[in-house]
């Protein structure tokens, strides 16, 4: 497997784009955890991986979308986004996930990017605005990623995505990267309606042929004002996905990432660890894309302190990071929305959507699993994974000392987590 992967990428991608992933987002990808970590020490918490939506228009209405996608277009101008790397820069920071809405319907999209050839971004995209011209320029900048969401086969993809033909324009944006050796992933929002057809070998063998470099498979989460709960995965359909992922990275020369594991297979939240935050199109700093409630914003106009300080300084950033770690190793909105709500409140956090019903929204959500199963935890089988994982994706020790069974008990009860422990 592993000469397989290497066979693929010095054959079938730009090697000026291989030395690029390995440089920005390699070494200096490391580096800039290990300065996390060193701020973690000092009880000072910087995420050395920002994710920015730069704009909330999307061409496509998908089901549990929490993006106000059908509110007058907001962007994140130039001068703005240009401001936040620097001073992130200054942090350590090198990685950017770029998302929206459809990242590509911002007009200054790629001219954004190039002004920071040291940094490296991964765009959340629907494929279909990424035209032969687009991937062209992708590659020319080498450090930037397309990652392409594809939902389902063509009909599961236009129930799920709320548009006509979504499938085949999706694909054509994905063939239009892997014909210019982009360094190009896809990722599926994994739910009842897709779980069959692309949780499989086949699946991934398909990805293969095609010159996908890497994939990721995210849990649907139901949030926003039409949250399509009924989409939702079991307990154990979420464990049956973190299986698949385990036992194909073992065997297929395809990457395959996740947010929400350690390498023994513990859950963790990125939002909890602190090593993730993220920052909406009106420039408002949030706990995660789904958590949209604010105290700080990027722009100097609404605060003058710099980034660092609206970071290291935010009681709601800490408030929340401190609750989430100590409810659960999940998911903290899922699992126990009616804490999050006390958080807002204590606060006065502003709601950060358009559509001003955030609050609403959680206060409706029913409590459900997440990521969290006490005593189903499942290992990486790939060494390598798991030797990545052990420096730098793991809870960083923010979950010691927190009895997490005793939440788990409380939201499950002893029937469910019982039965966990004995599968253990």
């Amino acid at each position: 497997m592993y000469l397989q992967m290497a066979r693929r990428m010095l054959f079938e991608t730009d090697k000026r784009l291989l030395w690029k992933l390995f440089w920005n987002m390699g070494v200096k990808g490391m580096l800039s955890v290990e300065k996390f970590k060193r701020r973690l020490r000092r009880g000072d918490v910087f995420p050395p991986f920002l994710y920015v939506s730069i704009i909330n228009s999307c061409n496509l209405r998908c089901q549990g979308c929490w993006v106000d996608v059908s509110a007058k277009q907001e962007i994140i101008r130039p001068e703005a986004f240009h401001r936040l790397v620097r001073q992130a820069q200054e942090m350590g920071n090198v990685f950017f996930g770029i998302v929206g809405g459809e990242p590509f319907m911002h007009p200054h999209l790629l001219d954004m990017l190039a002004e920071h050839p040291a940094c490296y971004f991964q765009v959340f995209t629907n494929g279909q605005f990424i035209t032969d011209d687009r991937a062209k320029r992708m590659r020319r900048l080498g450090n930037v990623t397309p990652l392409i969401s594809v939902e389902g086969n063509e009909f599961v993809s236009d129930q799920r995505r709320g548009g006509k033909r979504v499938y085949s324009k999706t694909m054509q944006g994905l063939q239009n990267c892997l014909k210019n050796k982009l360094l190009t992933g896809v990722c599926t929002s994994v739910c009842q309606t897709n779980i069959d057809d692309l949780v499989t070998e086949k699946w991934i063998d398909r990805l293969i042929d095609m010159g996908v470099f890497y994939t990721w498979f995210h849990v649907y989460r139901p949030m926003g004002p039409t949250a399509s709960p009924e989409l939702c995965l079991t307990a154990e359909q979420q464990l049956q996905v973190r299986q698949f992922v385990v036992e194909m990275r073992a065997k297929k020369p395809i990457i395959i990432i996740d947010a929400y594991y350690d390498g023994e297979g513990k859950a963790l939240c990125p939002a909890a660890t602190g090593i993730s935050h993220h920052i909406n199109p009106w420039g408002d700093i949030e706990p995660c894309p789904i958590v949209q409630f604010t105290k700080e914003s990027i722009h100097p106009d609404d605060d003058p302190r710099p980034l660092r300080e609206k970071f290291l300084q935010s009681e709601f950033l800490r408030d929340f990071r401190h609750l989430a770690r100590t409810t659960t190793r999940g998911c903290i909105v899922l699992e126990r929305p009616d804490l999050l709500v006390e958080l807002v409140e204590k606060h006065q956090a502003r709601d950060s959507t358009a559509r001003g019903t955030a609050l609403m929204e959680l206060k409706a959500l029913h409590p459900r699993t997440s990521q969290y199963h006490p005593k189903e935890e499942i290992p990486e089988k790939n060494w390598l994974y798991r030797l990545a994982k052990r420096f730098w994706f793991n809870d960083f020790g923010v979950y010691d000392g927190y009895d997490h069974r005793q939440s788990a008990v409380a939201l499950l009860g002893p029937d469910r987590v019982e039965h966990a422990s004995n599968c253990s």
